[in-house]
């Protein structure tokens, strides 16, 4: 069998499964689950979102001309969980929202946290981070408040926080003019390990936690 594959077919797949033009599951023949392994594996990598079992199956059918099914691909991912389990890797395939993901353990997740944290602070300049820390608490805040809080033009700089993914537009403020609201994203509470903005810390505290960072 042909296994070389990539996730264009699993896309392609998928648009047809979801157009009711996938492959009759009936029509399925024996097939070696060990072949299988390393181009669904080679597709989760690839793919920054779920993939949907039947999306899998209609994918290395349609790339083999072999009839793969459903049932196969969840015994092929149960196989590879158990190699990854005897290895001792870190990561294993979960489901998630109807399809199969690459995921991290959880015991990973601190460290994980760390590089996010590391990576995120070291470039970041003082004024940097007296901005983040203004927009994280007076949340949805305009450039204009913001400005007025810290006493100095804040665009750079937002916008240099805004390609690091740890500011966004979160909205436009009814008043004159209609400007934009800023506010942090997903990526600021991962870098700074926080579940939910009810987690951050006392204004002096996360001061205390910039600094740590090396600031």
């Amino acid at each position: 069998m042909n296994v070389e594959i990539n996730e264009q077919d699993a896309v392609h797949a998928e648009i047809a499964h979801k157009d009711g033009e996938s492959i009759d599951s009936s029509r399925e023949v024996p097939v070696e689950i060990g072949s299988l392994l390393a181009p669904i594996e080679a597709m989760l990598v690839s793919s920054d979102r779920p993939l949907k079992p039947m999306a899998i199956a209609d994918a290395l059918s349609v790339h083999t001309g072999e009839q793969v099914g459903e049932a196969s691909i969840s015994r092929a991912v149960d196989e590879l969980n158990a190699h990854y389990r005897e290895q001792g890797r870190a990561f294993n395939i979960e489901q998630v929202s109807g399809g199969y993901r690459m995921m991290t353990l959880p015991e990973h997740a601190p460290v994980i946290a760390a590089m996010h944290r590391s990576r995120a602070t070291t470039r970041l300049s003082k004024p940097a981070l007296e901005t983040l820390a203004i927009i994280a608490y007076r949340q949805p805040i305009t450039r204009a408040e913001l400005e007025s809080i810290r006493g100095v033009a804040c665009g750079e700089v937002v916008r240099s926080l805004m390609d690091r993914r740890l500011v966004k537009i979160t909205g436009r403020a009814e008043e004159l003019g209609r400007p934009m609201l800023y506010g942090t994203t997903r990526q600021f509470l991962d870098t700074f390990g926080l579940a939910s903005l009810k987690d951050l810390p006392k204004p002096e505290d996360f001061a205390d936690q910039l600094s740590l960072q090396g600031v």
